[in-house]
């Protein structure tokens, strides 16, 4: 007796495949993190991430015109600040006239249909290098929200389409959201980063941006545990997107991608809002150091892992691969 179902009837060729395929993965799909510096003409390298930069506004600007042309609508922006500027309160986050401000208006002057979502959080201005205000030894949640708030709204005014809070305090959406709504600016949304894990994958990025926690002669905590959530927990994800949606975000994140993929499904079924998922940078870095020593074949696994963060349930993808997937899916 055969069995009625050959399930192998619909992998016979690809045709078939591309025919049932329940994951179809498109440009629309990604949005781009970019690294902004001060300059012009300014690309850096960044040695942890090939083929990253960190960009002046110019070269930004040029790059936005790139990926707009490869079907990439949606870029999330941040800035590596001079030292000079950086101190307890992140008062240069919200200087109009600021790197982050100037280069949100820079990008919708040029690419007036390219969805600019800005990083929300001290981490870049602290002199301490933590996402909020230093009081005592201890990150202050309210006062942090505080500064939070007035960074969202310089963020509006400069153009922003959408704000994205990743520094994790709590409260920090709804008093995001009623400020925006009572300064004129109830079209300006939130994608806030909800489920962002105190994970070691974030390496690259903070060398990146200058933003780890620093050594100082004052006491600070050493590490962002006590506001990024613990890797062991999946139920306390649920909660957190949950209560973000009720204070009126609009877009939920989880960070990281391929490892959290668990926590996107669960995320997804639990919120009735679009999830983003963040491909950080040590997971991009470590398919270019793999795929360097020939141990991988870089496009397929790039394209493989994409098709994953999607399967799990992203609706947006934030990923470093973002324009060279979108090469490589337009052929």
């Amino acid at each position: 007796m055969f069995p009625h179902q050959r399930n192998r009837r619909l992998r016979t060729n690809d045709s078939i495949r591309s025919l049932v395929r329940e994951t179809i993965l498109t440009p629309n799909d990604f949005m781009f993190p970019m690294f902004i510096a001060e300059g012009t003409n300014v690309e850096v390298p960044i040695p942890s991430m090939p083929g990253i930069f960190r960009r002046s506004i110019d070269l930004t600007v040029k790059e936005v015109k790139e990926l707009w042309s490869l079907g990439i609508k949606a870029v999330n922006i941040y800035v590596k600040v001079d030292d000079k500027l950086k101190d307890n309160t992140g008062k240069e986050a919200w200087n109009p006239n600021g790197l982050m401000q100037q280069a949100i208006k820079a990008i919708k002057d040029a690419v007036p249909g390219m969805i600019v979502m800005p990083d929300v959080a001290l981490d870049p201005y602290s002199i301490y290098g933590h996402d909020g205000i230093i009081e005592n030894g201890d990150i202050v949640n309210d006062a942090t929200v505080d500064a939070l708030t007035l960074m969202s709204l310089s963020h509006a005014a400069a153009g922003a389409d959408f704000v994205a809070p990743s520094d994790m305090m709590d409260g920090r959406v709804l008093a995001i959201r009623k400020a925006l709504e009572e300064n004129g600016f109830p079209n300006v949304g939130i994608m806030s980063y909800s489920a962002k894990y105190a994970s070691s994958f974030y390496g690259p990025f903070r060398d990146a941006l200058d933003s780890a926690p620093k050594e100082s002669g004052v006491e600070v905590p050493k590490d962002k545990k006590t506001y990024q959530m613990d890797y062991a927990n999946r139920i306390e994800a649920i909660r957190e997107a949950l209560h973000d949606v009720e204070e009126g975000a609009d877009i939920v994140m989880v960070k990281p991608g391929i490892a959290y993929l668990d926590i996107v499904r669960e995320v997804k079924d639990a919120v009735n809002v679009p999830v983003s998922v963040y491909q950080v940078s040590g997971e991009y870095a470590m398919v270019k150091a793999a795929a360097e020593r020939g141990w991988l074949d870089h496009d397929k696994i790039m394209i493989e892992q994409l098709h994953c963060i999607k399967r799990a349930g992203a609706d947006i993808i934030s990923t470093y691969f973002a324009k060279e997937a979108a090469i490589l899916l337009n052929k």
